[in-house]
């Protein structure tokens, strides 16, 4: 068959999925997972929960299915939800948003980045700044929209940036900074000065600031801060969330953005040719979580830093460096002290040598750029408590 072109093409060569042959590779995400099938390996590579989420969430659910709620929901999501999203960051950040007018249901946080990223570039002469390592999805979406994407380093062990590299990628032709916070895959939450620094070079360069806040929940020892909340950065930022890491229920897809009704408008103006809409039964559900006590959002980071101590324990135990998350589900190791040289082949050969699946660092970043995280390992710590033991005891093997 003759070649076809196409957009694909842009999106596999923009998630680094294309190789020298020009054939298009599986994710490493697939070949991971399905490593851990054949071998009967504890899966700590992708970042989905093994338990179920809250009895009321999963209970509104049910009713909202045998209550007749199957069909086509309103364009911009429900009604109660788009309340019970306003309630939250009112709640929780002190942002107060018309519910009509700068809230916008999606399907899931990756949804929300595409229609908004692809509603606001303009082409090859846009760049999007992202932070490298950045979530796999965001090169993808940013070589679909043809414009460039321009990164900016996080470094071990702490993986915050450097400010005047920052400042040297954000330019005139910046259209979005894009911002991951806190981090997936390294962990991290962004220090104050960085927060500042960005809504600073988001005015002087007319950029618009988007933000994949997904974790916002699951941050440890400290209260999430969100950009839209800092002087200046209001009128400019689109904050995207969702309710698959707070309420454990990735599979459901039900997601959100914010923001100034203009920009709202314009992200719904692509959104509607995406998948139009999406989750009627869940989206009451996202809503009853939404509005769960205070003690329910403080008790899942509690749970998570304590899996996170786990994992990192088991890890230390085990020979590797460990940079400490501030937040979301992912710890770093660097296998570089078990002799390890290149991150992929330490994680192919991780199945089998310790029972174990993770996924190198270097999936999350630029082809070009693979070398100075070229030791790094991320392990996902969203599993049950006997999972990470499980996977610590058969971690140690690597020490022995």
């Amino acid at each position: 068959m003759r070649d076809i072109p196409g957009a694909w093409r842009r999106v596999a060569a923009g998630a680094g999925l294309i190789g020298a042959d020009g054939i298009v590779r599986p994710t490493i995400f697939a070949e991971m997972s399905a490593l851990a099938a054949e071998t009967g390996a504890v899966n700590l590579g992708q970042g989905f929960p093994d338990e179920d989420g809250p009895a009321e969430v999963l209970e509104t659910a049910r009713a909202a299915i045998a209550n007749g709620v199957n069909q086509y929901p309103p364009g911009r999501g429900i009604r109660d939800l788009l309340a019970a999203i306003a309630e939250h960051q009112d709640r929780f950040y002190g942002l107060h948003l018309d519910p009509t007018r700068n809230v916008l249901v999606t399907a899931g946080a990756t949804e929300a980045i595409a229609a908004t990223l692809l509603a606001l570039v303009d082409g090859p002469d846009d760049e999007v700044v992202v932070f490298e390592p950045y979530y796999d999805s965001y090169a993808a979406v940013v070589a679909l929209s043809g414009a460039r994407l321009a990164t900016v380093p996080l470094r071990w062990p702490d993986f915050q940036p450097d400010l005047d590299r920052l400042r040297d990628a954000v330019t005139d032709r910046t259209r979005v900074i894009l911002v991951n916070d806190p981090h997936n895959p390294t962990g991290a939450v962004f220090s104050a000065e960085v927060r500042s620094l960005i809504v600073e070079l988001a005015e002087r360069h007319d950029a618009v600031i988007v933000t994949d806040e997904v974790y916002e929940h699951l941050v440890f020892g400290q209260a999430h801060v969100p950009l839209a909340t800092l002087p200046g950065a209001w009128e400019r930022t689109v904050s995207i969330s969702s309710g698959g890491k707070t309420f454990s229920t990735t599979g459901w897809k039900i997601g959100w953005a914010s923001g100034p009704a203009d920009l709202i408008d314009a992200v719904l103006a692509v959104k509607q040719w995406l998948t139009y809409v999406n989750g009627a039964p869940f989206q009451p559900a996202i809503a009853t979580g939404l509005r769960l006590a205070d003690a329910y959002f403080a008790g899942i980071a509690d749970g998570l830093e304590a899996k996170r101590d786990l994992l990192g324990a088991g890890l230390r135990a085990a020979g590797f460096s460990v940079s400490v998350p501030a937040g979301s589900y992912f710890t770093v190791a660097d296998a570089a002290p078990l002799g390890a040289t290149d991150a992929a082949e330490f994680c192919r050969a991780l199945p089998r040598r310790a029972g174990v699946v993770a996924i190198p660092l270097t999936a999350f970043v630029a082809p070009g750029h693979r070398a100075e995280y070229a030791t790094l390992v991320r392990f996902a710590a969203c599993k049950r408590v006997e999972v990470l033991e499980d996977a610590a005891s058969r971690l140690a093997r690597l020490a022995g």
